[in-house]
């Protein structure tokens, strides 16, 4: 087997063998295939594609070259939430703990932030304490205890999957279905979740800008799910604006806890329970409409909001700063940035709200980037809202004063106001199952 006589295949269309996909990800893995090579696969992929069968063999060749996690010490079902990225997204500090609430043990493996995307563990390591690192069995027994925990994704999963995305990333073949598709999926089916529920997002914020394009991720993603005996639901999800008011680490943190305790934005709310009560769904606890009441009845009588300390608790972080958030530290200096004209907001584009935040310091541009956890955006108002010449837009967080122009300028880019109200598109555009 020779990777030149693959490369041509692919190049010409044709299908990849099982053998084949073996062949090309141990040979990444060992370096035995170049990089040159494998980046004209790649391109071969991306203009040709790949079948249902050909994404899951490359999927679990992924899985399988680097470790897998063993949670078979957990009792009962474990299913996990993944989000393919937003500006504001604070949904697993909400939904994983209604889950946990109404008895479906979340065993959850979250990244970082990158770019204009916020990541679930910078914004845990921003309470005092919170350890993200944990061995095995500790992470076992915290979730048999308390019914969820969060921890950081190991290196050594899906270790081909790390050099084909960086390959990717400089050779302009992200954009790839099956390519994107095997990517997430090889991690999720590495962390040993039994059930997977999967929130597509797709709008200016997100990697998928059109529906159509959201719902063939959705569906290569649930059918491979499925292809490999994991449950798999996916929702599609609007990220045209950014999820809350909050963006930034603590001030997201500090959302979650007063989504948790019944006053939280409405359009967070509403996708966390949808979230939930889709977890609880694929959990087998019963059918949609009745997972809604069991997800809304965990939220609002308070139970969600314990299952969130106790897992603070239980990874090391002080939970006085999730009773009173008060505690929290405050930006050094803040600006807030007003309305240039009077009207309605007509957008909010979220990926310049992402990277605005970003520039404030909430953010990293390479993964050794330091972040500041006060820095962020606190929005004041959000497409739809009428608004006068004046009014504020948002107030903006920063350790330092000199960041505030540049970050002013990209938000303000990103807002347009105009005489008429816009068309409401909704939170939940689409969802995919197997059947």
């Amino acid at each position: 087997m020779r990777i030149n006589d693959i490369i041509k295949a692919k190049r010409d269309g044709a299908i990849l063998s099982t053998e084949e996909i073996d062949f090309i990800i141990d040979g990444c893995v060992s370096g035995e295939i170049p990089d040159y090579q494998l980046s004209a696969l790649l391109m071969a992929i991306y203009f040709k594609g790949m079948n249902s069968r050909e994404t899951a063999d490359l999927t679990m060749a992924m899985v399988n070259s680097g470790e897998t996690a063993d949670l078979s010490g957990i009792q009962g079902l474990k299913v996990d939430k993944h989000s393919t990225g937003g500006v504001g997204d604070k949904t697993t500090l909400i939904v994983a703990p209604i889950a946990a609430a109404c008895g479906v043990k979340v065993a959850k493996m979250s990244g970082r932030g990158l770019g204009h995307t916020g990541g679930t563990v910078d914004k845990l390591e921003s309470i005092p304490g919170f350890r993200v690192e944990l061995k095995k069995e500790e992470f076992v027994d915290i979730v048999n205890r308390v019914g969820l925990c969060v921890v950081g994704q190991s290196g050594n999963f899906a270790p081909a999957d790390k050099k084909l995305y960086a390959l990717r990333d400089v050779t302009a073949t992200v954009e790839s279905i099956p390519l994107i598709a095997s990517s997430i999926m090889s991690k999720k089916i590495a962390s040993g979740a039994d059930r997977i529920l999967l929130d597509v997002k797709v709008g200016s914020g997100s990697f998928m800008k059109t529906l159509e394009q959201a719902r063939r991720l959705a569906t290569v993603m649930v059918s491979i799910g499925e292809s490999l005996s994991r449950r798999t639901l996916a929702l599609i999800t609007n990220m045209d604006v950014p999820l809350g008011n909050a963006i930034g680490n603590s001030l997201e943190v500090i959302e979650a806890v007063n989504t948790l305790k019944g006053s939280g934005p409405s359009d967070l709310t509403e996708l966390c329970l949808a979230l939930a009560a889709n977890m609880l769904y694929i959990a087998d606890k019963g059918t949609q409409s009745a997972c809604l009441e069991m997800a809304k009845y965990a939220l609002y009588n308070g139970a969600a909001f314990e299952c969130l300390k106790k897992m603070v608790a239980a990874q090391g972080g002080d939970i006085s700063y999730i009773e009173e958030t008060d505690k929290f530290p405050n930006a050094c200096y803040y600006r807030t940035v007003v309305a240039t004209n009077s009207g309605y907001i007509t957008r909010m584009d979220a990926e310049s709200c992402g990277v605005a935040s970003a520039i404030l310091g909430a953010g990293r541009a390479k993964k050794e980037d330091k972040i500041d956890y006060a820095a962020g955006i606190v929005l004041e108002n959000k497409t739809g809202a009428q608004i006068k010449r004046g009014e504020p837009l948002a107030t903006l967080y920063a350790e330092r004063e000199d960041v505030f122009d540049k970050a002013a300028e990209v938000f303000l880019n990103a807002v347009e106001i105009g005489p008429q109200p816009p068309e409401s598109k909704g939170l939940i555009l689409g969802r995919v199952e197997k059947s």
